[in-house]
């Protein structure tokens, strides 16, 4: 019991490490940055399951919170009223579901897994989507339209986060059995 508490533990601080890392790779798009934050978020959902998954995720969102540069552009607690911010939320929530659909099963196939990260993808665009229409409306006293928002917030970003589901699930598949024999 307690091997598998501090394996857990390594584990969780293991992808909140590899989320932070994921959050400095990034590819300028406008609007909202492209990172590898979401393949990691995704993969702690399928390799830690939902809910360590999701607390890795958490833990990541609390020390940006609370003043650490560890998001995509700083961190501190001013950063929920960037538009952008709704993504990460959406990066908890999204690794919670992938983890559960994911680990339904003992040993998930490929398709189970990239149905879970295509669903964790939907999930992080609705969260970001509709965050950054509410905070470029209400607090920044810029709306967006829904077009413009449609184009930059996931046109523009999708194609890559697609590829990374298919990296997420090819990883997964991989990773998942060397995890749970860990």
């Amino acid at each position: 019991m307690r091997v598998k508490r501090t394996k857990n533990m390594i584990l969780c601080a293991l992808f909140v490490a590899l989320i932070i890392v994921g959050a400095f790779i990034k590819i300028p798009v406008p609007l909202v940055p492209f990172t590898l934050q979401f393949l990691f978020t995704m993969l702690a959902g399928l390799l830690l399951g939902p809910g360590l998954g999701a607390a890795a995720v958490g833990i990541y969102i609390v020390l940006g919170l609370l003043g650490l540069p560890v998001f995509a552009e700083g961190g501190g607690l001013f950063y929920i009223f960037k538009p952008s911010f709704g993504y990460i939320i959406g990066f908890a929530a999204a690794s919670y579901v992938t983890g559960a659909i994911a680990n339904r099963q003992a040993n998930p196939g490929f398709k189970r897994l990239l149905a879970a990260n295509f669903t964790g993808l939907a999930i992080v665009y609705l969260f970001g989507m509709i965050y950054y229409y509410l905070i470029s409306d209400l607090y920044l006293g810029s709306p967006i339209g829904l077009w413009p928002l449609f184009l930059y917030c996931f046109i523009l970003a999708v194609p890559g986060d697609i590829v990374l589901c298919i990296l997420g699930a090819f990883l997964g598949k991989r990773l998942i059995p060397v995890i749970k024999n860990m």
